[in-house]
């Protein structure tokens, strides 16, 4: 049996991937586990160090699945490579090596963002609702769907969506991708316009006519796609235990 264990990005928690729920095919086993301040993990705050998060996440991420982390959940999903045993593979959606780039989200940008967070946090984060929806065929109706789904206020504190911010100006895939202990999969929408250009024209797999959250307005083709990679991944997997056996 496939298992996909799905990772949410800042801001937004374990909801967003429900849309997908009716285009699993049989056979297909997915999990949805929040971070820590998200969420059923609400009363917990996102740990600062990487190994602490590790230690919160261990049993959600186990080394049988394919985990695959969109937005800062690849990139947190990437950085855990470092702190726990690997997974069959790893699928990064709507993520690059950094979060920030010359050709996309520049450093200045987000510095910008962070300072209005600081002061005003609920704002800013449904500013970002809509910032990450510019690049999907129809924006409008995607941030509908989104606030059905979460609500008009956050499903996480103030300090977790702080050190995720921070998060996002710092982690570097840059090593991991360079020599990655468990297969790497990059998946992109085709106008996701928070990854620069550089990073969407060199992902494994496009997805046409999304942007940054596919799951809003392709989630038929989304899940089509994961479960092809998965199976892909899996006959991948059992040639190469089969060569070493």
């Amino acid at each position: 049996m496939t298992t996909l264990v799905l990772l949410s990005g800042w801001g937004i928690d374990a909801r967003i991937w429900q849309p997908l729920a009716s285009y699993w095919p049989d056979g297909t086993e997915v999990s949805t586990p929040d971070w820590p301040g998200y969420g059923e993990r609400l009363d917990d705050n996102l740990p600062t160090s990487l190994s602490a998060l590790a230690g919160k996440m261990v049993d959600d991420l186990t080394t049988e699945a394919i985990w695959v982390g969109w937005s800062l959940g690849g990139l947190l999903a990437g950085a855990l490579l470092a702190h726990l045993p690997p997974p069959r593979a790893l699928v990064l959606m709507g993520t690059g090596s950094r979060f920030c780039s010359e050709d996309g989200v520049r450093p200045a940008e987000l510095a910008t963002f962070r300072r209005a967070f600081d002061r005003d946090p609920r704002a800013t984060w449904q500013h970002f609702l809509r910032w990450q929806l510019q690049g999907e065929p129809a924006p409008r109706a995607a941030h509908r769907r989104l606030l059905d789904l979460l609500g008009k206020q956050p499903s996480a504190s103030s300090q977790t969506l702080a050190t995720g911010l921070d998060q996002l100006a710092h982690i570097d895939l840059s090593d991991v991708l360079a020599a990655p202990p468990c297969p790497i999969h990059r998946l992109t929408g085709q106008q996701d316009k928070l990854m620069g250009k550089t990073a969407r024209q060199t992902a494994d797999l496009t997805l046409a006519d999304s942007g940054h959250c596919p799951m809003l307005s392709r989630p038929d083709a989304l899940a089509k796609h994961l479960v092809e990679l998965a199976h892909k991944i899996d006959h991948e997997h059992i040639a190469q235990s089969e060569a070493v056996s």
